[in-house]
Parts: C-alpha cells; structure tokens; sequence
C-alpha cells in the first residue's frame, strides 16, 4: 500500500507515492530524482544520508518518509539557496575539504545546519556537529578549517 505525500523540498512543493515504511531517502533518491543524499550503511552510523527536516539534520535512510509530510527538507542540492549553506560550500571548496566526496554531503548538510543554530561556533561545537560523521579519506582537519571558515565569512558579511 501507497502513502500519498505533500511535502516542501528545497523551497518547492513536491508529492510522491511512497510505498508503506519507506524511509525518506527512497523518497528523495528514488521518486524525486535527488541523488546527492547517499545511502550508506542503513544504520544512522555514517551519516552519508542526512538532510534537513525542518532545519533539523535527520538521517533520511532510517526517517520515515511519511512523517516528512506536510514539513520542509532541504537536500544537499538546496543548500546552497540558503546564506548558510552558500558559506559552507564555498569554504569546503577553498579548503579542498572533500577527497572521496561520498561522505561530504551529509557533513555538509550538518556544517549549514550547524551555522543556522549558531552562528559563530567555536572548535568543539564544530567537532561535536561532525562527528555522527563517518569520513575514511582523512580529511577531517581541512573539514573543520573549513567549517571555521564558513563561520567567519558569515559573521563578515552579516
């Protein structure tokens, strides 16, 4: 059995048939055509899926889809449209803080995400915001510059 959903995705009004339980990953990737939140593990243990939901970071490959209706998600590939979100991908670019990339949406969805709570986060917030994380490439170091970056660029042009 189909759920029908009416939901805002990236500042657009979107509907979609999901089938029963479907997390809203499927939604996104399968039914939406939205490729830039990855599956990963399925266990809310790399962080690969995540998306905004109401400002609120969710991992989408366990969220149910049907509890997305009627809520506002920003995808990765909205980020940008957001003050926030253009800071973060362009600190991550002057940093070259991606190496594989499969990882860098999900952190980037929760650097924007922490830059919309607080502002001017100091290294241990950034720490604690990355570190549902799971990055094997290394580059956690040129991740949280950029992050810092992100911060001052925002507080600059505030």
């Amino acid at each position: 059995m189909a759920t029908q959903l009416e939901l805002t995705v990236n500042g657009a009004p979107r509907s979609a048939s999901a089938p029963e339980g479907a997390p809203l990953l499927h939604v996104l990737r399968n039914l939406l055509g939205l490729k830039a939140a990855r599956f990963g593990c399925g266990e809310e243990a790399c962080g690969a899926c995540r998306v905004l939901v109401d400002g609120e970071p969710v991992y989408a490959c366990t969220f149910p889809a049907d509890q997305a209706a009627g809520r506002t998600v920003i995808t990765p590939e909205g980020l940008a449209a957001t003050r926030e979100g253009a800071a973060v991908v362009d600190a991550f670019l002057a940093e070259q803080a991606g190496q594989c990339g499969y990882c860098l949406s999900g952190i980037v969805v929760a650097a924007t995400a922490l830059l919309q709570r607080q502002p001017s986060p100091d290294r241990a917030a950034i720490l604690a915001a990355l570190e549902p994380h799971l990055c094997r490439c290394g580059a956690h170091n040129r991740m949280v510059r950029a992050v810092e970056r992100a911060a001052r660029t925002l507080a600059a042009n505030a």
